[in-house]
């Protein structure tokens, strides 16, 4: 209840700064100052500073300082927080079109993820969120995300037993689930730790979270599942985005969209890092995994989740869009 309470008056005085201005604070997850949604955003402060002549700045608290991303969504829900960086997951159980792009081995390509996210889809998916007090503003890359674990995972039956953490989100305990390993929801800063010991064998990233939550460390073999290529989400509350006026609000969604740009040639660059500094510090990339058995696998997912009319129209609609 002292929570709840507090998260109110958070919301209240956050609700005053929307409607005149003033710093804007956008949490995200990740560790590094210089990993490229944390270095998206702040570009995006830069375009706004100067669009508004300083009216609009966003201060980003990224290494989770403001909570997960469960816990600063819903402090955006209400309000208590204006923006957020999330992977798309996280809003899967409050806006049901966004498990489209999060389904396995949807996109054919990065090209094809980005060319769908930019146009019609995508902005169909993002509006589906106002409802619930988001308003998504920008999709960010998060690459493909592949298995990384003790040993080699080139085929399902490798994967068959093993403990994978994954994002605290029922289509993610699904997928893994499929793949005949045991899902392990964990929030992202207990993995380390959980990789040390031993009380998981495997998790599921991208090469540059690999690398920056120095999961490497932990375990040394990094195999091209490539099972996702599920986006990252920048949201602003809808509380606070409707105090704004209309031209405030195209300032903001033109200044997240030049922010996506940025956050493309970043998240390009730093991949080609990632890997350089992961494989000098003795991990093996596995590439010649059975990507056919592991999407043979996922039926049962896409029948579980994608369940109505809207959703399979969604879903044939991306794949269509090559």
């Amino acid at each position: 209840m002292k929570f709840h309470r507090t998260l109110l008056a958070l919301a209240a005085g956050a609700l005053c700064i929307g409607a005149q201005a003033a710093d804007f604070r956008s949490a995200d997850v990740h560790n590094s100052d210089d990993y490229p949604t944390v270095a998206a955003v702040k570009h995006m402060s830069d375009v706004l500073a100067k669009q508004s002549n300083g009216k609009y700045k966003i201060k980003v608290f990224n290494k989770s300082a403001l909570g997960s991303e469960k816990e600063t969504l819903d402090q955006v829900k209400i309000g208590a927080l204006e923006m957020n960086r999330v992977n798309i997951s996280s809003l899967n159980s409050i806006c049901p079109k966004s498990l489209v792009p999060t389904m396995p081995f949807l996109f054919d390509s990065i090209a094809h993820m980005r060319k769908t996210l930019d146009g019609p889809i995508g902005e169909e998916i993002l509006k589906g969120c106002e409802s619930q007090g988001l308003v998504g503003l920008a999709f960010y890359d998060s690459g493909a995300r592949s298995i990384y674990a003790k040993k080699p995972v080139k085929t399902l039956a490798d994967a068959k037993g093993l403990k994978i953490r994954v994002q605290q989100s029922d289509l993610w305990v699904s997928l893994v689930g499929a793949m005949g390993a045991n899902a392990t929801p964990m929030p992202t800063g207990e993995v380390y730790t959980a990789l040390k010991t031993g009380l998981i064998d495997a998790a599921e990233n991208n090469i540059p979270s690999y690398e920056g939550f120095k999961h490497y460390e932990a375990v040394k073999f990094y195999s091209h599942t490539e099972h996702s290529m599920a986006p990252e989400v920048l949201v602003i509350s809808k509380a606070i985005f409707d105090k704004m006026t209309p031209a405030d609000q195209a300032m903001f969604r033109a200044a997240a969209k030049e922010s996506v740009i940025f956050q493309r040639q970043k998240w390009d660059e730093q991949e080609a890092k990632a890997l350089d500094v992961v494989t000098k510090a003795g991990s093996t990339i596995v590439k010649d995994v059975d990507k056919a058995s592991f999407k043979a696998a996922m039926a049962p997912v896409y029948a579980k989740f994608i369940t109505t009319p809207d959703l399979q129209r969604l879903v044939k609609a991306v794949q269509d869009n090559k």
